[in-house]
């Protein structure tokens, strides 16, 4: 008899989400994690009184994988304003959604009919957001994309649909945070299916941080058995063997490697994708702007490392203590490389936001070297699950680099456990 139905390696959110679902069906579920917590990359650290997050992320109530398996409005989520704001030379330009931030119609009105061109060519760029009722849109992206009417990268679709100027930079500095590439390498249909995602919900940060997201998963998930690193997977017999690193033994009738890329190529035969880095910085003060959009560089010429800059507590108020603000700014960082000059980040944060860094006190200074999987193309937004009858991987590596890819990844590896079982 085996210790248990399953044993899931990794409580992060692909790991939990397939947990979660195999208890629902009725298997006995262990999971092993080697970490003091739930949640993986996503997580948040209490300091002082402020909430700060492994890395600035932010929850999009639409990804279907959150509208169907998550309970938002347990999460209390605190939103920003669905738009963004870049530095240029001479100031700031704001472009918001018409529907969802009608307080930057006027703004992003003018910003747009002086540049009606740049506008024009941002629309034919976004053409492709335009499919047939009925067809999913990863689908619709990925025929595009190989048939050669969508080109490759991000940088190549701007070039294509003419994108040039003030705008296109605003959408590359925008980009650059959310995909963590400064360099437009990533698959364009896969940025577009990020864009329509953004376009149909507004981003936001719950009341408890980002790890209330994991924490609701958990209380589903069956046994959860923390600080147990697994040094060992085994499959292929009757039975499949889990070998953790102070010598344990569990057995079940599948294993599910549940971790991100490159420990999952530690344990079992898929490749380690390339990874994507970020390291954020923190800062406390009493004075900063109200401002609940995102801020980044559309200058020709960037001055510093940050991708993005944001005034959280303004969006988020559970953040910061009473009297107090949270700020953060955000660098791409290359994994085994070197960081940025945090100085030189902070001076450019506080540039971007048009404010003084005078009196920012340092809370905190995350550095997360694997923060997703690098998406270049060729686009695919499934990979295998399934590697063996009783061996089985999940994770963001194996969708969509995000949050949707990750919940995805973890329901359909359950699936594919409670076919063969």
């Amino acid at each position: 008899m085996t210790d248990a139905d399953v044993v899931v390696v990794g409580a992060g959110l692909a790991g939990l989400r397939c947990a979660s679902d195999l208890t629902a069906a009725g298997r006995h579920v262990v999971v092993l994690e080697a970490g003091y917590d739930v949640g993986g990359r996503v997580r948040t650290d209490h300091v002082d009184g402020f909430l700060v997050d492994r890395g600035f992320q932010l929850l999009n109530p639409a990804y279907p994988a959150v509208r169907e398996g998550i309970d938002v409005a347990a999460l209390e989520l605190q939103q920003f304003e669905a738009g963004v704001v870049g530095r240029v030379d001479d100031g700031l330009v704001s472009l918001g959604h018409p529907l969802h931030a009608p307080r930057l119609l006027p703004g992003s009105a003018r910003v747009l009919a002086r540049r009606r061109r740049e506008a024009l060519a941002l629309t034919r760029w976004a053409r492709p957001l335009l499919h047939a009722p009925g067809t999913p849109l990863a689908s619709h992206l990925r025929e595009l994309s190989e048939s050669g009417a969508l080109p490759a990268t991000v940088a190549q679709s701007l070039d294509g649909a003419g994108v040039h100027g003030t705008l296109r930079r605003v959408v590359e500095g925008f980009l650059s945070g959310t995909l963590l590439e400064r360099d437009g390498d990533s698959a364009a249909a896969f940025a577009l299916l990020l864009v329509a995602s953004f376009l149909k919900g507004t981003p936001g940060l719950p009341a408890q941080g980002m790890h209330a997201l994991p924490l609701q998963l958990a209380a589903t998930a069956g046994d959860i058995r923390l600080e147990t690193p697994v040094a060992e997977v085994e499959a292929g017999g009757p039975e499949a063997v889990v070998r953790t690193a102070d010598g344990g033994r569990l057995t079940a009738s599948a294993v599910v490697v549940a971790a991100d890329g490159p420990e999952a190529a530690r344990l079992v035969d898929v490749p380690a994708p390339d990874s994507r880095g970020v390291v954020t910085a923190w800062y406390a003060a009493d004075q900063a702007p109200s401002t609940r959009l995102l801020h980044v560089d559309a200058r020709e010429r960037p001055t510093g490392p940050a991708v993005n800059a944001a005034v959280v507590s303004a969006a988020a108020p559970t953040y910061a203590p009473p009297g107090r603000h949270l700020l953060e700014a955000s660098a791409v960082v290359t994994p085994g490389g070197d960081g940025p000059s945090l100085a030189a980040l902070r001076a450019h944060a506080a540039e971007l936001l048009g404010t003084s860094a005078a009196g920012w006190e340092v809370v905190a200074v995350h550095e997360v070297p694997h923060a997703l999987p690098a998406q270049r193309p060729p686009f695919r937004a499934r990979r295998p699950v399934r590697l063996e009858r009783g061996l089985y991987v999940c994770g963001d590596h194996r969708d969509t680099a995000s949050i949707q890819g990750a919940l995805v990844s973890g329901r359909r590896t359950a699936a594919a456990v409670i076919a063969d079982l």
